[in-house]
């Protein structure tokens, strides 16, 4: 048992801290960085991490929803770290991230598939950065002679030709929205989202005038206030995070289903009730059956070459 235990709640920041002979374990919370989602509380083993609605502002506005752990139920193994799709949770041993469900093997990562084509880029074209919601994306374009260019209109048009563009994406903290991609008037970024599902909002359950999940929803675009004043929903670009079912107030007003997670290959009991939890039994279950039958492809194909070198 650790010989001191802390916890600090401030603006911008939740730290927890287990401080052992010879270990520190440190979990942070960037509160900036947190959206309010559901993912963390899914996945933790412990149920060491709530949800708790807030309230409006004055202005009738609704907040996200907090995310607060249980010091006594936290044992740092940094599940809520590895499967937060927004990088807002970072859980240390003596500084380091070598997190111990990763470097056994017990838990996988998140797969942030982002490629970037910067030779498709119009040199003067700003598009993604623009649209980022979360300001993730930064643009420099330098000169043959390797010196920034910020303006375009003292280049000769061979000078333009010679740009170079570089595309910068924290993608440590990417919850690949895609609407960079579909913004992209050049084609430049391919994404594939880490989670896939449904989302549905049923217009009979809602309360009237109600947009609580469009206050709170991190990606722009992904929710839109209709003519008629109501919420609808663009798939295109839903991170399937739960930020705003955790703030509906009808239960059945917003359907929610996460069907799948883009993740490393891993084989583990840990992750398969994680799954679960995120997802569902139903989807968990044809996750492992699609695992399985992709393993038994791969031993056969082995036993194939195997018997071909043989011979």
């Amino acid at each position: 048992m650790p010989f001191k235990q802390l916890k600090k709640d401030e603006a911008d920041s939740l730290t927890l801290e287990w401080v052992l002979q010879t270990k520190t374990y440190k979990l942070l919370l960037n509160k900036n960085r947190c959206v309010g989602c559901q993912i963390c509380f899914f996945a933790c083993p412990k149920e060491a991490i709530t949800i708790q609605k807030q309230r409006k502002t004055p202005d009738g506005t609704a907040q996200k929803a907090k995310i607060d752990f249980d010091l006594s139920k936290c044992n740092f193994c940094g599940i809520c770290d590895v499967t937060c799709p927004y990088g807002a949770i970072e859980v240390t041993l003596n500084g380091s991230r070598d997190l111990p469900v990763l470097s056994k093997d017990s838990f996988p990562k998140l797969i942030r598939e982002i490629q970037v084509d910067t030779r498709k880029c119009d040199r003067e074209c700003a598009e993604c950065e623009t649209v980022c919601p979360l300001s993730l994306i930064k643009i420099s374009r330098f000169g043959y002679d390797g010196k920034p260019v910020k303006d375009f209109s003292v280049l000769s048009p061979l000078g333009r030709k010679r740009v170079q563009v570089i595309l910068d994406i924290q993608k440590e903290y990417c919850p690949t929205c895609r609407l960079c991609e579909f913004k992209c008037p050049a084609g430049a970024i391919r994404i594939k989202k880490m989670f896939e599902g449904t989302i549905k909002i049923n217009q009979n359950s809602c309360p009237q005038g109600c947009k609580d999940c469009l206050d709170v929803c991190p990606i722009t675009g992904a929710l839109f206030l209709g003519e008629d004043q109501k919420v609808y929903v663009n798939e295109l670009f839903c991170t399937y995070c739960g930020a705003c079912k955790n703030v509906c107030p009808e239960e059945q007003a917003l359907i929610l289903n996460r069907t799948k997670v883009l993740h490393t290959p891993v084989r583990s009991g840990a992750w398969n009730k994680a799954l679960e939890r995120i997802t569902s039994s139903d989807n968990a279950l044809k996750e492992f059956k699609a695992q399985a039958a992709k393993t038994r492809r791969h031993t056969v194909e082995k036993r194939f070459f195997a018997e071909k070198l043989k011979k």
